[in-house]
């Protein structure tokens, strides 16, 4: 696959790969498109999760139980 880009896209695309530590633009623009798929996989499963049903109502006793199991020690194997 061949991009072609303006003088001034090319030359921002430069300046990242200098800059942020990737050895080629290549390399880039791949982190470019993996961030872009993670941002649709996201969309999807809040739009899904927004479409669904609650699972419990969200009181006192459903944060309470949230806070226990968040201080709760990990179990150990």
């Amino acid at each position: 696959m061949n991009i072609s880009l303006p003088e001034a896209l090319k030359n921002f695309v430069d300046e990242q790969v200098a800059g942020r530590g990737y050895g080629t633009s290549s390399e880039y623009v791949r982190e470019l498109i993996r961030r872009d798929q993670d941002r649709q996989r996201l969309r999807g499963l809040l739009l899904e999760g927004a479409a669904s049903p609650p699972a419990a109502e969200a009181d006192d006793a459903y944060f309470e139980t949230l806070r226990q199991r968040a201080t709760r020690p990990p179990i150990e194997a």
